[in-house]
Order: structure tokens, then C-alpha cells, then sequence
């Protein structure tokens, strides 16, 4: 054997399999001509053009290096090459049902749960919604929320323990990718027994440091912006890590606090408690959808991302 000839056949044995054997749409067309005993036929079946379907038989014998199919008038036969062809590419075939029914049967598990983690003002006024939208277009998917500050959000997206998050606040976390859904916007509320539900002048930034107010604990997207719009100066009358708790305290007349306009809209509705206007302090803040940083979310999880920003 030459040299040239031992280097030839060395170079047919390398290289990725994906340029040496023909992909599933040409064994799949092979199989149908085979069964059927025409090309016309077979292209029908499998939903292309005759001329398409030649196209694709000519290009798999160049593949290959040999002719699989003799075309004459009265139809299309196999030859011998063709047969054996055909015999391999029918396990090529099956093999690759088996795959494909792996693949769905692993898509079914993702989608059938989704684990949410929220900030406790979007999983007490906004998810319920949204999931009920979910449960609608998506009525075999199981739910999970876990509620808890931005930081604990955080937390439970980069461990793996959620498949999407919801905060609140001035920035994501670090370490996620987010998209802004929504804004809210903080308010100063009192009972309405307080010196404040009174007041005809705004508060000013100065006044409302000073004085110890109901909060948020750190962590919380609430304290975070608040924090922010009072160079980290806010008082704590109370810390509190529930958002009803906060709102608790605040109706029975403990003090003045800081909370959503989601969060006290009943309240001031009914006179519970009293918005005390402020000026000069930037309390609007964004709600954000979150998720591990390069991991789109897929399935229920983008589902209800959509559902976030209809």
C-alpha cells in the first residue's frame, strides 16, 4: 500500500462523527424509500420536496461513498449497499427515539415543579396572582415559594435551592442576572393617634433619621433603599423580619414606620393608618425578577417571568 494511500484511509477514520454519518433527517428518509418502495413517497411522509428528497439521497452517498438507491421508472430499490445502509441506519434511528423519550421524560421533571423564592412584600401582594395565572396555563406544575429578605433570596437562588427569585430594592444581588418587572414606592405611615397624622408640612430627610422608627431588618430590600435615601442613618424602634409584623406594630401606634403603598393600601383606606408626606427623601424603589447569573430561566420558570410583565 502506498504512502499516499495509508495516509487516505488513516484520515477516514478522523475527525468528528457529525461530518462522517449522514444526521437523523437523511437516515430517517433512507428508512421511509426502503418501507415504501418510492422516493416521491417517502418524501412525502417525511414532509419535504421529491427534488429535496433527492438532493438528500445524493448527499448522503457522497457522504458515504457509495449508492444506496437506483431510481427508474417504476420506483425506487435499494442497493445492496443501500440494504445494509439501511439495517444500520434503522438502529441509528431507534437508538435515537430512545434518546429523544430520555430528553422529554427529563424536561417532564423540570416542568413538573418550580421553586420560587420572593422578597416578603412581592410574595404576599403580587405572587399569589402570578401563580394563579401559572397554575392556568400550567396546571401539573407543583409550586414551591419560599419567602425571606433579598439576602436570603439571594442565598437561596446561588445554592440551587430555587429556580427563580423576586426582590426588591435599589440594584440586584451579587451574583444574579435580573430583569426589572415593576416599581413600588416606599411611604412614611402612623397611626392616626400619632403627632405625625397631624402634620401639614412634609417631613425632611433630617427629621425622619432622627427619629427611631418600626423597620425592616438589614438585608430587607425596605431597609436597603431606605438606608439609602438616609445615608444609612435610619433609627430602629423596632427590627422586624416580617413585613405584617412591621405593619402590625405601626397600626397599634408603636411608632411610625416605612412600607410599601402595596403593603398599606387597605390600610389607609380605612383609616388604620396615616401616609405622612415626606421631601427631598427618593423612596421609589424597583421590583426585579432574579436568577443565577448565566442561567436563563426555561420552562414554568420563564412562564412566570412572562406572566410578571403582561
Amino acid at each position: 500500500m502506498s504512502e499516499a494511500e495509508g495516509t487516505r484511509r488513516q484520515g477516514e477514520g478522523t475527525g468528528s462523527l457529525a461530518h462522517r454519518v449522514p444526521d437523523l433527517a437523511a437516515l430517517e428518509l433512507l428508512l421511509a424509500v426502503a418501507r415504501l418502495g418510492s422516493l416521491g413517497a417517502a418524501a412525502r411522509e417525511v414532509g419535504i420536496t421529491q427534488p429535496a428528497a433527492s438532493s438528500r439521497v445524493r448527499s448522503m452517498e457522497r457522504q458515504l461513498g457509495v449508492a444506496l438507491v437506483d431510481r427508474s421508472p417504476r420506483g425506487s430499490r435499494l442497493t445492496d449497499e443501500g440494504v445494509l445502509v439501511t439495517d444500520w441506519a434503522r438502529r441509528v434511528v431507534e437508538a435515537a427515539a430512545v434518546f429523544d423519550a430520555g430528553a422529554r421524560a427529563l424536561r417532564d421533571r423540570r416542568d413538573s415543579r418550580l421553586r420560587v423564592a420572593a422578597s416578603m412584600t412581592i410574595a404576599e401582594y403580587l405572587l399569589p396572582g402570578w401563580l394563579l395565572a401559572l397554575h392556568a396555563e400550567r396546571p401539573d406544575t407543583a409550586v414551591s415559594l419560599l419567602a425571606g429578605n433579598s439576602a436570603k433570596v439571594a442565598e437561596l437562588l446561588l445554592s440551587g435551592e430555587a429556580d427563580l427569585g423576586f426582590v426588591e430594592g435599589l440594584s440586584a444581588p451579587t451574583g444574579l442576572d435580573a430583569v426589572v418587572i415593576g416599581h413600588d414606592r416606599l411611604i412614611v405611615v402612623t397611626a392616626p393617634g400619632h403627632p405625625w397624622a397631624r402634620r401639614r408640612r412634609p417631613l425632611t430627610a433630617e427629621e425622619l433619621a432622627r427619629t427611631p422608627l418600626i423597620l425592616r431588618e438589614r438585608g430587607s430590600g425596605t431597609r436597603q433603599v431606605l438606608d439609602a435615601a438616609l445615608g444609612g442613618l435610619a433609627r430602629p424602634l423596632i427590627e422586624l423580619s416580617s413585613t405584617t409584623a412591621v405593619k402590625a406594630s405601626a397600626v397599634s401606634g408603636a411608632g411610625p414606620s416605612v412600607l410599601s403603598e402595596l403593603v398599606v393600601r387597605e390600610e389607609l383606606a380605612l383609616r388604620r393608618l396615616v401616609a405622612v408626606p415626606v421631601e427631598g427623601v427618593p423612596l421609589r424603589r424597583d421590583l426585579r425578577a432574579v436568577w443565577p447569573k448565566g442561567h436563563r430561566p426555561t420552562g414554568p420558570a420563564r412562564d412566570l417571568l412572562s406572566l410578571t410583565r403582561a
